[in-house]
């Protein structure tokens, strides 16, 4: 049995899953204050249908470390850098107590200027005497030699006696040379470091207590795989922006998507909008942005905006808006039956979703008293507010989509598995998922006028992708034979290899560390899932003559889910007759089918029903 926890700005959603089908799903409100709380509220709901003993896998998305740099609760970061000639270090300055250091290592991996030992820890006692107790060290050729980062490693933990409580290298982070993106990224890292391992030794004392122990554990990272949490506690910042990953991995699990599509998860707080490219998501290949600074987390090119269950109704002389702001919960669910209005209750978009008949969440009755007062506010009739109000919503989505296509469409396109150049994107569809989707269905296909898809358990969509979602890693493996070394600075693994070693040899390596990697950390890779996703091989010359090769090679297991519910090829999108087993999709790329033979997909069947794209689903 797998379970998935999905922590949302609004609400926490939970399933249990097995090959059979979903066992369980549970949804519950979000107490921003205490997202501990969430998770054991959901894992006890479930708990009352599936037994404990028959779990084995507990896959979690949170917003814990997201919402700790938006509130600004980081805690304070020590940086040493050491950037060697030819760039100015200030200039990406990230914090109070951030120290540019004498030394540097060249592009080869040569110590070309000794560090100053008096400089560092006069550094360090700067940062210490401030109280801080994370550090991030980087070097701007760490990669290729972490002897300077390893070396100020060594000086924290013996300056003063006292040892700091955690230190990021920024050679494990990667083996990318852009150093603002790797500054940015140990920086992170470190500012949420604490608040995430608080979070996972309180999950993991819970499981204990619900008799859930024995669970594996692993947390979504923000491009569509998961990693253990033990792994998750050392790279915390890999975690960020998890949710709309979990958005993603749903709908692969959910639809068999084959073209290039929309998908929009609607939730409480944002909509959430990504793009599928022949049935492959898009990522950010070079790192996403946090704040103003770019980092090296890959992730899945994921747009969200403020418009949600929850996002408040607004009128703006004769035009009236939806979002960005959320002031609460909606007069649905936070007004009990009976009970009279607060003065000056602001109506939501599910308020508006119940008025004009699109559902009947909650207390219908609060939703229009509610707007019913606020379209007397403004001289609107009650019908024509909430009419308009879903509009204005479908538009906010349609227009934020349209941006994000004119980017994508600007520049070459990158899938979670290959670079895709020259490639426009032109979208055929649509699939909804999140709490308001069905209700929201209408107005979006109104909009887009693209055939428009609602897959069943679409509510929690969130939670199934988190808990299909497989164990992803990646790898990147150095060689210079020249100096006759091997390197690989994630494992911090180096070692001596002859003249002789050749590409070949280097991409069989990485192959083979990473899988023993995944296989240590107790996480099963199949190496049909493992894939080289960059090899180069320069020649290096000096006087005329060549001397040896400078060697990269990049592996990842790809991105995918455990199996699918697309169900078998007859079944509509998302639907599963009685009794029909699951489709496995261990082995397939993201976004196609295991069965090769099933080339009439059900989004395929669909179509032929509807009559044409612009059809109702």
């Amino acid at each position: 049995m797998y379970l998935g926890i999905d922590v949302g700005g609004t609400h926490t959603d939970a399933v249990a899953l097995s090959e059979a089908g979903v066992a369980a799903q549970v949804k519950v409100r979000t107490d921003p204050a205490d997202l501990l709380a969430s998770v054991n509220q959901a894992l006890r709901e479930i708990l009352k249908t599936v037994k404990p003993g028959g779990v084995r896998q507990l896959n979690l998305s949170t917003t814990l470390s997201t919402n700790a740099i938006v509130q600004g609760t980081t805690e304070d970061v020590g940086m040493l850098v050491i950037p060697g000639p030819g760039i100015s270090a200030h200039e990406f300055m990230l914090c109070r107590d951030y120290h540019v250091l004498d030394g540097a290592i060249d592009h080869r991996g040569s110590e070309t200027d000794r560090l100053d030992e008096a400089q560092i820890k006069a550094a360090i006692e700067s940062c210490r005497a401030g109280g801080v107790r994370v550090f991030g060290c980087v070097g701007k050729f760490s990669t290729r030699n972490p002897l300077h980062e390893n070396t100020l490693r060594q000086l924290l933990g013996a300056a003063g006696g006292q040892g700091p409580d955690y230190v990021t290298l920024g050679h494990e982070l990667g083996g990318r040379l852009n150093f603002p993106r790797r500054l940015a990224t140990a920086y992170f890292n470190c500012a949420v470091w604490r608040v995430f391992n608080a979070f996972a030794t309180a999950v993991e004392k819970s499981l204990a207590e619900l008799s859930l122990g024995h669970v594996r554990v692993n947390t979504l990272k923000a491009d569509g795989g998961t990693f253990p949490l033990a792994q998750a506690r050392r790279m915390p910042v890999q975690s960020i922006f998890s949710g709309p990953a979990a958005s993603v991995m749903g709908i692969i699990a959910l639809c068999d998507i084959t073209r290039d599509s929309i998908i929009l998860d609607i939730g409480g707080t944002t909509t959430d909008i990504a793009v599928f490219v022949d049935g492959q998501p898009l990522v950010e290949n070079d790192g996403i942005h946090i704040g103003s600074h770019p980092t090296l987390v890959r992730a899945l090119k994921v747009r969200s905006i403020g418009i949600g269950g929850d996002s408040a109704i607004n009128v703006l002389g004769e035009a009236v808006r939806v979002g960005p702001n959320r002031l609460g919960p909606s007069l649905a669910d936070s007004i009990p039956a009976g009970a009279g209005l607060p003065v000056n209750a602001r109506p939501t978009l599910i308020d508006a979703l119940n008025c004009t008949g699109a559902c009947a969440h909650g207390n219908v009755d609060a939703s229009r008293r509610g707007l019913a007062e606020f379209a007397a506010l403004h001289s609107i009739q009650p019908e024509m507010l909430a009419s308009q109000a879903v509009a204005a919503a479908a538009e906010a989505i349609y227009a934020s989509t349209q941006e994000l296509l004119a980017e994508i469409n600007d520049k070459p396109v990158y899938t979670i598995h290959e670079l895709l150049e020259g490639r426009r994107v032109a979208p055929g569809r649509v699939y909804v998922m999140g709490g308001p989707a069905e209700a929201m269905k209408e107005a979006v296909r109104q909009r887009f006028e693209l055939f428009t898809v609602v897959p069943q358990h679409s509510g929690v969509a969130n939670a199934i992708g988190a808990a299909l979602t497989r164990n992803t890693a990646s790898l990147e493996l150095f060689a210079d034979t020249e100096k006759g070394v091997m390197f690989i600075p994630a494992l911090r693994h180096r070692e001596n290899v002859p003249r002789t070693y050749a590409l070949a040899d280097a991409e069989r390596d990485a192959m083979n560390h990473m899988l023993a990697h995944l296989s240590e950390m107790g996480v099963f890779a199949d190496r049909d899932n493992a894939q080289i996703t960059h090899a180069s091989s320069f020649n290096m010359v000096s006087e005329g003559r060549t001397t040896g090769k400078n060697i990269r090679v990049k592996c990842q297991i790809k991105p995918g889910v455990a199996f699918t519910l697309t169900g078998a090829p007859t079944a509509p999108p998302g639907r599963r007759t009685p009794g029909q087993s699951l489709s496995r999709a261990v082995s397939a790329p993201v976004g196609r089918s295991a069965d090769k033979a099933s080339d009439m997909s059900a989004d395929k069947l669909a179509d032929k029903a509807a009559g044409n794209t612009g059809g109702r689903s």
